[in-house]
């Protein structure tokens, strides 16, 4: 379990994962030392999964964001199997749920044009029993993060 200070830690990191050790210590009033034991037990325990650099998908050509929904009648652990190792080996699905309810899988998927969602599209639906996909293209990203309320 974490506690106060771990969570000021976190909070710190996941809105910039370049502070240094020392600078964190002395924002959450604890020696430089504790700091690191801290953040060592948090990546330790799976709490910090890993550090990443956020990269602005339109300064590199992927300015187009389509949410999938999938819905299949097939149910068993072997399609889901095939669906989610040739989903996963699909670089373009930047996130990928299973659901409860209506929808079976949801996608999230960031290509640069409709024909790259066309492509990506048609490496999906090769050799799956899918009962209907359905696509939505975002206009405008109103919030995006990665950073969890803590």
């Amino acid at each position: 379990m974490i506690d106060a200070t771990d969570k000021q830690i976190l909070r710190l990191i996941q809105r910039d994962a370049t502070l240094s050790l020392e600078n964190i210590a002395s924002k959450v009033d604890v020696s430089v030392n504790t700091c690191w034991r801290r953040v060592k037990h948090l990546e330790e325990t799976g709490i910090i999964s890993g550090r990443v650099a956020i990269v602005d998908p339109e300064s590199v050509g992927l300015g187009q964001t389509v949410i999938v929904s999938i819905k299949t009648n097939n149910h068993s652990s072997e399609w889901l199997e095939r669906f989610t190792e040739k989903t996963k080996n699909i670089p373009e699905v930047v996130e990928f749920y299973r659901m409860a309810g209506e929808v079976d899988y949801l996608l999230k998927i960031v290509v640069n044009t409709v024909a790259d969602y066309d492509r990506v599209y048609k490496q999906i639906i090769a050799d799956m029993e899918i009962s209907d996909v359905s696509a939505t293209f975002a206009m405008e990203c109103i919030k995006n993060t990665t950073e969890l309320p803590l």
